[in-house]
């Protein structure tokens, strides 16, 4: 499995907007991650300048958001909803598109998810909890599981 270093990830974004802006042509994960990218302005100057960001913590207590880790759970959503792994994820995901009203939307609802989730295999060492992940998506965020 495919295993990149962080700076090997943003690179990635880094290219993928460059090759983008340049006009370049866009193969396989490029094609869905300028999906992704086009989705939010609000972090294009970043990752036209990545000498200053390539390198850049964005710590959770400084109350901003990562955008890099908002970007690569955006991409991990549209993986799962596209091989539709775990099996229903495609559906869950499709009824949160419906209930908020545009696949962005929908896609934030499914990354929120994936995120308690990935939180609770961290802070609790436990390992990924597919049921609860799949409850999450069927529930809403911060809905009855894990509380």
């Amino acid at each position: 499995m495919f295993e990149p270093t962080r700076d090997e990830a943003r690179l990635f974004f880094f290219e993928t907007w460059r090759k983008h802006r340049s006009g370049e042509p866009l193969a396989g994960l490029e094609q869905t991650v300028i999906g992704i990218l086009l989705l939010h302005p609000e972090y294009h100057a970043m990752l036209g300048a990545p000498e200053r960001f390539i390198e850049q913590d964005f710590p959770p207590e400084d109350g901003g958001t990562n955008p890099f880790l908002h970007l690569s759970l955006h991409l991990a959503v549209e993986e799962q909803v596209s091989i539709d792994q775990p099996p229903g994820i495609r559906a869950a995901a499709g009824e949160l598109v419906r209930r908020r009203g545009s696949v962005h939307e929908g896609r934030h609802a499914v990354m929120q998810c994936l995120a308690e989730r990935i939180w609770e295999v961290q802070h609790r060492r436990t390992s990924f909890d597919v049921v609860a992940y799949l409850d999450c998506l069927k529930h809403g965020p911060g809905g009855p599981v894990g509380r």
